[in-house]
């Protein structure tokens, strides 16, 4: 923009001396080679418009292709009556209407809006052009010879002030487009400024042969450059960068896509996509020896059913950050569906390797995983599987899953694969699809085991305990339905079920008769991480209308290692009014600590312990312990499991408060609850006063 206007200082500096140059038959050569190329360059604007009009479709195209072929056609004429003595006059009058067609087009078309038009607008313009281009001529032809010489002059610069005019308000109303479109709007002005360099050396210039007018010709073609330039960049330079861009753009897509189809999105480590594929490709390389460690996040599907999908998602990125952390080099971490990692080893050196990662990994996932409000604890279940000859990938992956399975029943939570694991997944899986229809079908039901106050002699609370009677298969053991309910995620309709149930059957017993007795119900883990446990008990207590003194509500010892959370959460149920017991007790890993923090009611003795008090010093002595623990912090106990007279007399020795076992009577129906609790009275009376003669007896 700013190269045309320099051009001045030195024409002005030394038009004497470049005057004296162009003399003769150079000026005379050198015009028309500046005459031959701007009808080049603007027969080459006219074509370029009108071959790219087919694809462009632009109004704004077309009609700069239009006015170009028509100064190319008037240029192409005035050439003509410039070198032929017959025609000479009308020279000066084509140029008039050149300089007003392009001053006027140039600044029409900019005002144009810009719209889509059809094809058969090009060959109708086009031919439109030519038409006017010859009755131009026509119109110059009759002009010319009735117009003296100094009108004609005067004429000439008038038109030529008037172009001036029109080219500032066309650079005014180009520059508004300079942010929007820098390059074009930059090319249309120069354009407009060499236009204007022109008519102003045409309006200097006296005579066709100065100095001048050659100027003004050379600043003519500069401008119609520019506007070749304009076209260039609109039509090909920016389409074809935009071209690239979307070429640029596809590629990264592709990239994208690819990267998301063999990466999990949440924890961004590959997916099984790629990890099968790479298994395909190098597994058999039988030079080297090639594992796989399967890794579940323990009960993982109990957790996302309770905290929601947003909270086990950030919950699986934090573990999938510790074992990133931990990960060798060479071992290639992959993230499955469901909660499940998997590595695979390309080199196995010694076995002893592998178990050191899996000692690692435990190690690194000892700290709690804050989510928010949540302090989760990341246990993890790992199965490792050495790759066997003729094995397939899938294989591979599977038999470590299957490891990584039974891991899930061993304090260590890793295993190496054993050909009998594969026999039981089949039967598990059939288990499972029929434990989501259980529900539904009625096939679930409780059982209540009597809890007798040694101090009364009286029944005054049961344990409700959920049976399976599936239609084929008969009773199916809680110990094994319950656990494959918690990692389906089945455990949190079936534990407000269970709940729901025993609430109910509690009020019943009341409206049949029997003195009030308190129902005791254990909590899943998966139900603690329910946002709703507090309300949907509540609404519970309410829609049973059981009193809530007549609820306990029974967590395992392994359950209260996330204290800032259990702490809040037992308050809330605690201020609910109903009882909250710790069941197992002595079994877990946690700390002691919890008694005081927690508003517990109640301890339950596992019954491990109470099986071996007549024979081993060593379980009594941590029985006698418990007990005096409990007393000291005003709490009751419950001993379970139950069988013996020898280990009944041991507890109400000790101070016990409360015997759970067959010694009473086993986990029966709610009927025969009803209808035999005179019956269940006698029994314990005989049981109490048989204890008490075998007492007196030895004493």
């Amino acid at each position: 923009m700013i190269l045309p206007l320099l051009l001045v200082i030195p024409l002005l500096s030394f038009s004497n001396q470049m005057y004296g140059v162009f003399q003769g038959d150079i000026y005379q050569n050198l015009k028309l080679v500046i005459q031959v190329l701007i009808i080049v360059f603007t027969m080459a604007i006219a074509i370029q418009s009108y071959l790219v009009f087919s694809h462009l479709l632009s109004n704004q195209t077309l009609y700069i292709g239009n006015i170009f072929f028509i100064i190319a056609l008037l240029e192409l004429v005035s050439l003509f009556f410039s070198q032929s003595t017959e025609w000479g006059y009308m020279d000066e009058s084509i140029h008039i209407l050149m300089r007003v067609y392009l001053s006027i087009g140039f600044l029409l078309i900019i005002l144009f809006k810009r719209q889509q038009l059809s094809m058969n607008y090009r060959l109708f313009t086009y031919g439109s052009s030519l038409l006017f281009v010859i009755v131009s001529i026509s119109l110059v032809y009759m002009v010319s010879n009735i117009l003296s010489e100094q009108l004609l002059v005067y004429i000439d610069n008038m038109v030529h002030l008037f172009a001036i005019i029109l080219q500032i308000i066309t650079i005014v109303i180009v520059s508004r487009y300079l942010k929007k479109m820098p390059k074009r709007s930059m090319w249309l002005i120069s354009a407009a400024i060499s236009l204007i360099v022109s008519d102003v050396f045409f309006i200097f210039s006296q005579d066709q042969n100065a100095i001048w007018d050659f100027s003004a010709l050379i600043y003519q073609f500069l401008a119609f450059y520019f506007f070749l330039k304009a076209i260039y960049y609109t039509s090909v330079e920016k389409p074809f960068q935009q071209l690239l861009k979307i070429k640029k753009d596809l590629e990264q897509s592709q990239e994208e896509l690819r990267f998301q189809a063999y990466h999990d999105d949440i924890t961004l480590l590959p997916n099984e996509h790629l990890l099968l594929k790479t298994l395909k490709e190098n597994l058999h390389d039988n030079q080297v020896q090639k594992a796989i460690i399967a890794i579940e996040i323990d009960r993982f599907a109990a957790i996302r059913s309770s905290i929601g999908i947003s909270n086990s998602n950030k919950m699986m990125k934090l573990v999938a950050e510790r074992i990133q952390a931990i990960v060798p080099p060479h071992y290639f971490a992959t993230k499955l569906r469901e909660g499940q990692f998997v590595i695979y080893i390309n080199h196995v050196k010694t076995v002893e390797e592998l178990l050191q990662f899996c000692l690692n990994l435990k190690s690194a996932m000892k700290d709690p995983l804050q989510v928010q409000l949540f302090s989760l604890n990341g246990n993890l279940n790992m199965g490792i599987a050495l790759y066997e000859d003729k094995w397939t990938g899938e294989e591979l992956l599977m038999h470590a899953q299957l490891a990584m399975r039974e891991a899930r029943q061993i304090p260590q939570r890793f295993l190496f694969y054993k050909p009998y694991m594969s026999k039981d997944i089949a039967d598990r899986i059939l288990l499972e699809q029929d434990l989501h229809n259980a529900l539904a079908n009625n096939e679930f039901y409780l059982d209540y085991q009597p809890q007798v106050n040694l101090k009364t002699g009286t029944i005054e609370s049961v344990e409700a305990l959920a049976r399976w009677r599936h239609p084929t298969r008969g009773f199916v053991p809680p110990d094994v339905f319950i656990p494959i309910a918690e990692e389906c995620g089945l455990i949190i309709p079936l534990g407000k079920w269970i709940l729901e149930t025993a609430c109910m059957q509690a009020k019943t017993w009341e409206k049949q008769g029997l003195p009030p007795m308190k129902v005791a119900v254990n909590l899943s883990l998966g139900q603690l991480f329910q946002q709703d446990l507090v309300e949907m008990v509540e609404e519970i207590l309410q829609r049973t209308k059981l009193t809530p003194k007549y609820l306990q509500l029974e967590i395992t010892e392994s359950m209260t290692m996330n204290i800032d959370q259990m702490t809040q959460l037992l308050h809330e149920l605690k201020a609910l009014g109903i009882q909250i017991a710790v069941d197992d007790f002595g079994t877990g890993y946690s700390s002691l600590s919890y008694l005081k923090d927690f508003p517990i009611d109640c301890l339950k003795i596992d019954r491990t312990f109470v099986r071996n008090v007549p024979h081993n010093p060593n379980d009594e002595a941590l029985v006698s312990m418990i007990i005096s623990m409990a007393k000291h912090l005003r709490l009751k106990v419950v001993a379970e499991g139950i069988e013996e007279v020898e280990q009944l007399s041991f507890l109400m020795d000790g101070g016990c408060d409360y015997i759970q076992g067959y010694l009473f009577s086993k986990p029966i129906s709610p009927q025969q609850i009803s209808e035999t609790y005179t019956d269940l009275h006698h029994h314990i009376d005989e049981v109490l006063t048989q204890l008490q003669y075998i007492e007196d007896y030895i004493i």
